[in-house]
């Protein structure tokens, strides 16, 4: 594994965490862009973390040239959840696999109290097809047409789970969805405090639907995706379309949850159900969509093939539960044919 701050304390702890950890190597470190370049060429590292600011060649540049020079799984070390949400949401779509929040800023002497996840998230990097990771960089445009849905008996509610790989996921479904798309989404994406509002301004920008962070008391209605705010389970009230938030324990350690979304839905919407697991690390998902086509909806997950992490859509397909298994770019239509 290759270390890439320009902080000589910072490589030197994260270092440490990687050399002390049973089953992981640190390979070596470097100080800026343009040497991370060079180590990556000279040592193969299956994992790279990388920070974003750094002089000489910083990490969005940096990581633009490994995915098309010398392809490696990269987590980015972001050091602010606000400030620097933008580019890590960036450096996702140039090809990162996943990124580490650090605990206080650029320099973080308590870089221990992520120890667990930095670990989690190696392992699971070092797993990754890169193939799946190489993709050009969403343009701003007009989103690509797509046909529109067939006058429908009346509204339903989709509801997206992902995870790891998800940012990238949604931005290839979101923007390909009509504007009278006959539904209401809720986006359930796992991600740190800091990130889902700039996560649903991107989606929003380049989508003919609105995607907003939901709220507390926000309706679920057609031509709008909700995405649930990180660090909150999302449920409705009892008449299926009012969204209330709440911090209850974390299930399957993530909150927000898929499951938690799904199984409200089930339990209180009037209207029928869409549920839709894409990439993602763990099982979370796999309940709620069980719950989903129990009271009769329509379940799809993303096919192997394109995701990024096939643990989630594999949790909710061993329930027997799900009614299609598509890649990626077929998920769109699905969804549409689904509403329609």
């Amino acid at each position: 594994m290759l270390v890439v701050d320009d902080s000589a304390l910072m490589r030197k702890m994260v270092g440490d965490i990687i050399s002390t950890t049973p089953g992981l190597e640190l390979a070596g470190t470097a100080n800026d862009g343009l040497e991370c370049l060079a180590q990556v060429k000279k040592l193969r590292p299956d994992v790279v973390t990388l920070d974003i600011e750094m002089p000489n060649m910083d990490g969005l540049k940096a990581l633009a040239r490994l995915m098309s020079e010398t392809p490696v799984a990269v987590l980015i070390l972001s050091a602010h959840a606000v400030e620097g949400a933008e580019a890590t949401l960036l450096a996702l779509e140039l090809g990162a696999v996943d990124f580490i929040t650090k605990p206080s800023g650029s320099i973080s002497l308590d870089i221990e109290k992520v120890r667990q996840q930095l670990v989690e998230k190696v392992v699971m990097a070092a797993g990754v097809d890169l193939e799946k990771l190489r993709t050009q960089r969403p343009k701003k445009r007009e989103p690509a047409a797509v046909p529109s849905p067939q006058p429908a008996s009346g509204q339903k509610i989709v509801a997206i789970g992902s995870s790891t790989g998800g940012t990238r996921a949604l931005a290839e479904i979101i923007p390909k969805l009509p504007g009278n798309l006959n539904a209401g989404l809720i986006l359930i994406q796992h991600m740190p405090v800091g990130f889902t509002k700039s996560l649903a301004e991107r989606l929003s920008s380049r989508s003919r639907i609105m995607v907003q962070e939901a709220k507390e008391g926000d309706t679920v209605k057609p031509g709008l995706a909700l995405l649930v705010p990180a660090d909150y389970h999302l449920t409705v009230d009892p008449s299926g379309q009012k969204i209330l938030l709440n911090q209850d324990p974390p299930r399957f350690g993530v909150r927000p949850s898929v499951d938690v979304t799904m199984e409200s839905l089930a339990a209180n919407a009037k209207v029928p159900l869409v549920g839709v697991i894409l990439t993602g690390m763990g099982h979370d998902g796999a309940k709620g969509m069980a719950a989903i086509k129990k009271q009769g909806g329509h379940t799809m997950v993303e096919d192997r093939s394109t995701c990024v992490v096939f643990g989630m859509p594999k949790s909710a397909i061993e329930t027997g539960m799900v009614d299609l298994v598509l890649p990626l770019d077929q998920i769109p239509g699905a969804i549409i044919s689904a509403c329609s």
